[in-house]
């Protein structure tokens, strides 16, 4: 568990801290001569097996910055009050950002009651009291404690010894991210950050990244609690040696997470709460200070569900950030104005993924208030209820593992496809329309053998990837909707034939095109060698390639479609040696000319088979065109 300490500048944060670990977190030697914090501090206190951590803020109204990056992630609050001065600007600052934070449990040290009468310690108590009437922290405890005469002290430790005990698991499904505070290099060690554990665990030997910039390292050793130790969990705070950085790779603000968690944005809609402190409407288009973890960026801030928000308001918000910020669903924030002078409010973060258009539309500003107010099982019927989801970038957006994510699909019914999910109910309109569509060509074109898959997904959902689509079309051939006629999808009752002086014609040229099949004759050639006028052999070849028997890959040069399959599978074959197919090693295979080998790739390159890359064709992972039955270019 983390403590962390909030409070005005001089009412004894830091001697409490002391007097109840026995450290000093003033490390600073500007520290020890003012007298007061500047930098975050840190110290330990055995409980049971393990210990418990404490933060120490500065309380300056100048560091607040400071003590953002501080309380970001602790667990338990421990608001310091004098009894001398009572409640001050940074007593109510702090505990503002406390809650907007989002920390609900805590405790109110009131310190330095050895210095001043009982009379004015009741009248402190009194004045706490006033100050917290009909908030959730009247119902936290005060401990009356003097640092000098150990007054209170053993009371507040052993109290929060039973809230350690009571602290429950983190979430086993998340993974490690933890928020850097600190970044520094030891000798013979090398370099060691230090950060509050936000999610996940972290293991000796882990590769991490750091994000947003992307480098990664891997996990030397581990101090978890001021201990050595072979792992550091959610709710710890940890030093880790990690080996591949330099100090100045990882300055305060950076995160250290999962090697495969990838939830940088530079957008996110949240859930936003305005300071009851503010005194100003915050309109749409300000430019406010957005603390984040341990990070201060700036941000724009646009009103979504109203014209603008008032002091104490809860609004659904939209940010835009001047830099990538690691984030996902559930992290807390605060909010500053531009001159950093005044907290203006505090949210959480809902959707990393926002649309770019359309956002303050009713269905969308309604889907916010779910992913706000819903379980995680609602939150994602309505992401679903938007159109497919990835449950890659959803598991990061998320920070839960893909297989917790999978299971969550599963019972919300939703259908994955490639790299996308789809309700159910989507998924079989979109092989509906499929069907349709392809009855439709049949209607329109009954000498066509069908539509070629990429065409299909084109008319009926061009916004799905090509691998979705994919499954969809197998999906349809193992239930018999449709059956496969080499590059094109029909309908199990059609057949696309050529008509009867077509089919002569064609028994008349097939065979001069078998004859040189990777380097056939090309249309002016055929009509001289049969005698048949160059644009009627121009206009059966066209029909012959509806039928799928031919394939035209340059103008007016046609293939045998089993020759292109065969060229495809050249072309596989020559670019397994170095990853890309050249022209001259595919010429050297298939004989012919160069000009010949180079109008093939680039066909390739058209029908997706290949990708350009320079003078390269590299074969393409996500090939949406099958080798063996290439597709006809109309």
């Amino acid at each position: 568990m983390i403590v962390g300490t909030a409070g005005h500048i001089d009412h004894g944060k830091t001697s409490l801290i002391r007097a109840i670990t026995g450290r000093d977190t003033d490390r600073l030697p500007e520290e020890k001569r003012r007298g007061i914090s500047i930098e975050l501090g840190y110290a330990f206190r055995p409980v049971g097996s393990g210990l418990v951590a404490f933060v120490d803020v500065p309380g300056h109204e100048r560091f607040v910055h400071t003590m953002l990056a501080g309380a970001t992630g602790i667990d338990l609050a421990l608001l310091v009050v004098a009894a001398d001065d009572g409640v001050m600007p940074q007593t109510r600052e702090h505990l503002d950002i406390l809650r907007l934070l989002g920390v609900a449990r805590g405790a109110i040290a009131l310190t330095k009651v050895d210095a001043v009468e009982a009379s004015r310690v009741s009248e402190a108590r009194g004045e706490i009291a006033a100050w917290l009437a009909g908030t959730g922290e009247a119902a936290w405890p005060v401990f009356e404690v003097s640092t000098r005469t150990g007054k209170g002290v053993p009371e507040l430790s052993a109290w929060i010894d039973v809230i350690a005990g009571e602290q429950g698991a983190a979430d086993p499904a998340s993974r490690f991210r933890l928020a850097v505070d600190r970044a520094f290099t030891l000798a013979g060690i090398g370099t060691v950050v230090t950060g509050t554990v936000h999610a996940g665990v972290v293991r000796e030997g882990d590769e991490v990244v750091v994000a947003p910039s992307g480098q990664r390292a891997r996990v030397r050793s581990i101090h978890a609690q001021d201990r050595p130790a072979k792992e550091g969990r959610a709710g710890e705070r940890c030093a880790l040696n990690l080996a591949g950085l330099a100090r100045e790779d990882v300055p305060r603000g950076e995160w250290i997470q999962d090697a495969d968690l990838a939830n940088a944005t530079t957008r996110f809609d949240a859930a936003l709460r305005l300071s009851e402190r503010e005194t100003r409407v915050l309109a749409s288009s300000s430019v406010v200070h957005l603390h984040h973890g341990s990070r201060d960026i700036l941000a724009r801030v646009a009103i979504l569900d109203a014209p603008s928000a008032s002091p104490g308001s809860r609004v659904l918000a939209g940010f835009t950030l001047t830099e990538p910020l690691p984030a996902c669903r559930g992290d807390r924030f605060v909010i500053r104005d531009a001159s950093a002078q005044r907290t203006l409010g505090g949210g959480r973060v809902l959707d990393i993924d926002p649309p770019l258009r359309y956002k303050r539309r009713p269905d969308r500003l309604a889907r916010l208030a779910v992913l706000r107010d819903g379980t995680p099982a609602q939150a994602l019927d309505a992401l679903l209820e938007a159109g497919p989801v990835s449950p890659g970038r959803l598991a990061c957006a998320w920070n839960l593992a893909r297989g917790r994510i999978d299971a969550m699909l599963g019972e919300a019914g939703a259908h994955v496809a490639g790299p996308s999910a789809f309700p159910g109910a989507a998924w079989r309109r979109l092989r509906d329309a499929a069907v349709a569509a392809i009855g439709d060509t049949h209607a329109r074109e009954p000498e066509m053998p069908g539509l070629e898959r990429e065409r299909l997904r084109r008319i009926v959902a061009p916004a799905i990837a090509p691998e979705s689509f994919a499954t969809l079309a197998e999906e349809m051939l193992a239930q018999g909707l449709v059956v496969r006629r080499g590059a094109f999808l029909a309908l199990p009752g059609h057949k696309a034939e050529l008509a009867g002086e077509e089919r002569v014609r064609w028994e008349k040229v097939k065979p001069l095109l078998m004859d040189v099949p990777f380097g056939p004759p090309r249309v002016r050639d055929l009509a001289k060698a049969t005698g048949i006028a160059e644009s009627e052999v121009r206009t059966l070849l066209r029909k012959v390639a509806r039928v799928g028997e031919v394939t035209l890959v340059a103008p007016d040069h046609f293939f045998l479609s089993d020759a292109v399959a065969d060229l495809a599978d050249i072309a596989s074959q020559v670019a397994a040696v170095d990853g890309v197919a050249r022209a001259a090693p595919f010429r050297d295979r298939i004989g012919g000319g160069r000009k010949v080998a180079i109008q093939i790739l680039e066909f390739f390159d058209r029908v997706g088979y290949t990708r350009r890359v320079r003078d390269d064709h590299v074969l393409r992972r996500d090939n949406p065109w099958r080798p063996e039955a290439p597709v006809p270019a109309r």
